[in-house]
């Protein structure tokens, strides 16, 4: 991808951005659910952030009990941002993947393990060799209650990775803010384009189960 730039913008040189809201598709392309809320009662969210969201989107949508998946940009500072200016390492924001999922079918933990085992999470401001704050690895989620348990899910994983002698995980956590849907044509990307480009790769090391509980 394009952007190469190392270290996160202040707000006030971020690009201004845009009112007009991305136009989003009306079903996902590969179980024709909506992407964008209303989402039928009893269906959470949350917004993770792990590379390239191409791939990404993809380990998400495959899971038995996610209702839907859609790719966007999170954690910066430009309303509507396009694909170009995000690359640009001009916006703040990373590539994201929006998981809407149904808790009686996938709970919260295993869509965790998902997340950690789906990438390298100490890699910092890159993901193999997609480099720029655009490819940070991030959990944005609805409340404090998921924050502590995300931090609890991120703590074990640590013990685990530092026995395996990775590095410190880097993946910036938060309450979610705005999320900014992509363009159309990133949609489930690897579904319409099945020998497209893939970046996602992990560490090898397996997430231990219970995390959301400690």
């Amino acid at each position: 991808m394009f952007g190469k730039k190392k270290a996160m913008i202040d707000p006030e040189t971020a690009l201004a951005g845009r009112t007009e809201m991305m136009p989003v598709p009306a079903a996902h392309f590969v179980n024709g659910h909506p992407i964008q809320p209303p989402f039928p009662e009893g269906i959470k969210t949350l917004v993770v952030a792990m590379g390239c969201f191409w791939g990404a989107e993809k380990v998400f949508w495959q899971l038995d009990g996610v209702y839907s998946t859609a790719v966007g940009y999170a954690g910066g500072y430009s309303p509507n941002p396009t694909y170009r200016e995000v690359c640009s390492g001009q916006t703040g924001h990373t590539e994201v993947v929006l998981v809407a999922y149904d808790p009686d079918k996938i709970s919260f933990d295993a869509i965790l393990k998902a997340f950690w085992e789906g990438h390298d999470p100490t890699q910092g401001m890159r993901q193999g060799n997609d480099v720029g704050t655009q490819y940070r690895s991030a959990v944005y989620v609805a409340d404090e209650q998921e924050l502590a348990q995300v931090e609890a899910s991120r703590d074990r994983y640590q013990a685990e990775l530092s026995r395996a002698g990775f590095g410190a995980i880097t993946t910036e956590l938060g309450i979610s803010g705005p999320f900014y849907y992509a363009e159309d044509y990133h949609q489930q990307y690897l579904a319409k384009n099945v020998n497209g480009y893939c970046g996602i790769g992990g560490t090898g090391v397996s997430c231990p189960t219970g995390l959301a509980a400690g």
